[in-house]
């Protein structure tokens, strides 16, 4: 098609989205954004929106979809939440030019850079998220990362590097921690594992050192780098420099907000590899992927939005310094010492506004007149929040240093804004009366304007003496004189004909459009200075950035630590004493939240007392006893302590743990290619590289996803290896149903084994949950599954079968104890070999002879058939 039969608002069209291939470009026409092309095809699937056509050159006809352009957001919402980006492209001025509006894209909105209140999450930070690897390609075994991440509604900017004997899993958990809702990466990035957030792919040399460097320098206006902690951090200044350059992209008006960006280090807090987050379920459930029955759904009494976001940060760093937890520590008991303060503090609490992210709305010019509203109510609120403290605020005193009245915040805002002023800037009414001479002249002779015209009528009827004259105002010719024609002989001379009816004639008086002009100008005229008034607000406010952050940020550390008094009154939680020292002891701990998921039940505790010597507690019993939660139990608490919270139990002395390690359940991952059993040993092998003597290991039923031989095999050289390596030697809690674990209690002295106790009369079994001394000699698998529900003729069938396979297979299989390290496992006795003792051989006929050795064939190929099916 040749260039000049396309239309001009195509060329316009086509001109745009040149420029932003990879977005889904919403071209403003009239009161609706139109899509075009696959474009279109996109948002009609996936906004399930009607797909037509536009006629954009003679027999040509190109997809079309479009949608309102007040409903935008909802639509915006549903396109970021699968990933897209869409660039917004609004007509610009009042009028066309040579019949065509000018379009340009004012933003691209992308997951990790949206600002819409509408489209974030009011409890969580929605990160933009930067990696930067030492070579483009496979993040390999052995290698750095740079890791940057910026939060533009928050103004939180903060890089790393990461480094280890595996990168990918150590990308990987920091990932998992931060949750951003977007990644960016240097293309040809290959990730060879599903990692958290949309992935979004930028052109390598973008990620150039040189270029990054410079980007930063100029954003900061600072001389060098050093000054921000990036002194041979080049990964984490690229990954850094990366993301001002896609902000200056798609969200350019964000960069105002990023006054600072701070270095972090991995040490600074207890990592969490993605496994154990998704283990414990820290932040969301297993099952269902909801806060609600995860940990910080147990803790999270917050009730600020900025509470929240912090919550959910502490819930994710536990820290490794005691002084800090400790520091922690005692301002969660100032609240819990005092329930009334807490709760008046609560409630004082509750009616305020999300002041950080309102604070970055206005630095980045984005705030509207409510947003300024929002604010000046949580800033007339805050006297009364500092007045609830108590003269000697104690351990809060550090977090009341940051915690400013912004009185002069507060009084421009009480001066400047309305009452109730309109949601937007189109409407007029935004600034109080009284604050701008220049605007209250502009309304006042308006207002006289409005009154003139209004008394005109009667004015000149008894002026005239023409009982039928009418003052009207239509859009045309805007405000006129109405006399009838048989009156218009008495027209005054000064009266201009202006249009002329069937039964009367229209006149206008030059003063008359005067006081026209006033009017119909006063109102874009108020609404021009309205706009200019508040941006010259916005300005002021914007220079009190760092203050009113700062207290943002205190009002959310008071909101933090009264949440973790409230859970810990309302769960009955004890204050841990947290050490430097190598300890453990945890007396009736309870599990956080299956004993609030309880209803109508007692949580049974238990102690859990690492012995001076103790590393490797093993844990025998049946299934649905309690093992599992027991030792999930232990992990929560531990964590739970670095966090500086109250813990559930009777008392606990916590050694400051490193590192806490799970291996629980079996998370298929077929879609990576992994069997179950090669995701258990993966994760097995990350906890054998990188736990140390001072980390916590929780391991439920390593090996099961293979043979049993090969299973026990498996579990015992672990068990050797973590008591054995002079690396390890972790604390380590192993719950399993193999049996033959219990010996090595015999072979290795910190080894220790225990079992939940069960009662068992008239053939019914009681699971007691309690863990004592000892390992258990049943599992008592079929009694699990008639609770099940199974039918009752596979439950005494199964029971058959169980007491023909105990009464054929001896003994349990043992282990060498001279030669603990040989893995090779031999049983004692065969029921074959029974039967050979046993049998009369002189006895025999030939034929009875042929037919036993037959019968024994047959035997052993079945049992060879059946182990190797396991």
């Amino acid at each position: 098609m040749a260039s000049d039969d396309v239309s001009p608002i195509r060329k316009q069209y086509l001109e745009i989205k040149r420029q932003y291939p990879n977005a889904i470009l919403f071209f403003r026409l009239g009161d609706f954004y139109e899509t075009f092309d696959q474009d279109a095809e996109i948002a009609a699937r996936e906004l399930d929106i009607v797909l037509t056509s536009r006629n954009v050159a003679k027999g040509v006809r190109v997809p079309m979809a479009g949608i309102p352009h007040h409903a935008a957001e909802n639509y915006l919402a549903r396109l970021i939440e699968r990933g897209f980006h869409v660039a917004i492209c609004e007509q610009m001025g009042e009028q066309p030019v040579k019949g065509l509006f000018p379009r340009q894209v004012t933003r691209v909105v992308t997951p990790g850079t949206v600002t819409e209140p509408g489209l974030l999450p009011g409890d969580a930070n929605n990160y933009l998220a930067c990696i930067a690897l030492e070579e483009a390609g496979e993040v390999g075994e052995h290698g750095r990362a740079g890791v940057a991440y910026v939060d533009i509604t928050t103004g939180e900017f903060a890089a790393t590097e990461l480094s280890g004997e595996d990168i990918h899993l150590v990308l990987r958990a920091e990932l998992v921690r931060l949750h951003p809702a977007e990644v960016l990466h240097p293309d040809g990035l290959y990730l060879r594992d599903e990692l958290p957030g949309h992935f979004t792919g930028w052109p390598g040399w973008r990620f150039e050192p040189g270029r990054c460097q410079e980007e930063l320098l100029q954003h900061f206006k600072a001389a060098a780098l050093d000054g921000f902690g990036l002194r041979g951090m080049s990964l984490a200044m690229r990954a850094a420099g990366a993301i001002l350059q896609y902000l200056s992209e798609t969200q350019p008006a964000a960069l105002k907000l990023l006054t600072g960006l701070s270095t972090y280090s991995l040490s600074e807090f207890m990592t969490l590899d993605a496994a154990t987050r998704r283990n414990l379920e820290l932040t969301e459930t297993l099952r269902s992927g909801a806060v609600r029955g995860s940990l910080l759904g147990i803790l999270d009494h917050t009730v600020t939005p900025m509470g929240k976001r912090l919550m959910r940060q502490w819930v994710s760093k536990p820290l490794l310094n005691v002084e800090q937890v400790q520091s922690r520590q005692d301002g969660v008991a100032f609240f819990f010492e005092d329930g009334l303060l807490r709760a008046e503090m609560r409630a004082a609490l509750k009616p305020l506004g999300d002041l950080e992210r309102l604070t970055n709305r206005v630095l980045g010019g984005s705030a509207q007149p409510r947003d300024l509203v929002a604010m000046r109510a949580t800033l007339e609120r805050l006297p009364g929040i500092r007045g609830l403290m108590p003269e000697e605020p104690g351990p809060l005193a550090v977090i009341l240093k940051d915690f400013d009245l912004c009185e002069a915040e507060l009084g421009l805002l009480e001066r400047a804004l309305a009452d109730d002023p309109p949601a937007t800037l189109q409407n007029v009414g935004v600034i109080r009366p009284g604050f701008s001479a220049e605007l209250d002249g502009v309304v006042e002779r308006s207002r006289h304007a409005r009154d003139w015209i209004a008394n005109l009528e009667s004015v000149e009827r008894e002026r005239t003496g023409i009982k039928s004259l009418k003052v009207g105002y239509n859009k045309v010719f805007g405000y006129y004189i109405e006399v009838t024609r048989s009156n218009t002989g008495q027209v005054p001379d000064e009266y201009i004909r202006k249009q002329t009816l069937v039964n009367a004639e229209r006149y206008i008086t030059p003063e008359m459009k005067e006081y026209e002009t006033l009017v119909l100008n006063a109102e874009e005229r108020i609404r021009e200075i309205e706009g200019r008034l508040f941006r010259q607000v916005c300005e002021q406010l914007a220079g009190s950035a760092h203050r009113l952050l700062d207290t943002a940020r205190a009002l959310a550390q008071f909101d933090v630590l009264m949440s973790l008094a409230e859970a810990a009154a309302l769960g009955g939680y004890v204050r841990p004493e947290v050490i430097a020292e190598d300890v453990l002891e945890i007396r009736e701990g309870r599990h956080a939240v299956v004993e609030q998921m309880l209803s109508g039940e007692r949580f049974v505790p238990n102690d859990v007392i690492f012995e001076e010597g103790e590393r490797v507690r093993i844990i025998t019993g049946p299934n649905m006893s309690g093992k599992s939660t027991l030792i999930r139990q232990v992990a929560l608490i531990v964590l739970l302590a670095q966090i500086g919270s109250f813990v559930p139990a009777g008392s606990a002395r916590v050694g400051l743990v490193d590192r806490i390690f799970t291996r629980i359940g079996a998370q298929d991952e077929i879609h990576a290619g992994q069997s179950t059993f090669m995701v258990e040993m993966v994760e097995t092998a990350n906890i054998l590289h990188h736990a140390t003597p001072r980390s916590l290991l929780v391991l439920d039923e390593i090996g099961r996803g293979t043979s049993t031989y090969d299973g026990v095999s498996i579990a015992w050289a672990v068990v050797e290896y973590v008591h054995n390596h002079p690396r390890l030697r972790a604390k380590t809690l192993f719950a399993t149903h193999y049996h033959e674990l219990t010996q090595l209690a015999d072979l290795l002295p910190g080894v220790r084994n225990y079992n939940v106790a069960v009662s068992e009369a008239d053939g019914q079994v009681v699971f007691l949950h309690k863990i004592v001394p000892g390992g258990a000699d049943r599992s008592y698998g079929i009694h699990v599954g008639q609770l099940a529900g199974l039918p009752r003729p596979v439950v005494q069938r199964a029971s058959e079968i169980l007491r023909q396979l105990e009464a054929s297979s001896g003994k349990a299989v043992r282990v060498n104890p001279l030669a603990p390290r040989q893995l090779a496992l031999f049983p004692e006795t065969n029921p074959l070999l029974d039967e050979l003792k046993s049998i009369d051989v002189n006895g025999l006929s030939p034929i009875e002879a042929l037919n036993k050795l037959f019968e024994w064939q047959r035997k052993y190929l079945d049992q060879k058939g059946s182990g190797d099916a396991e």
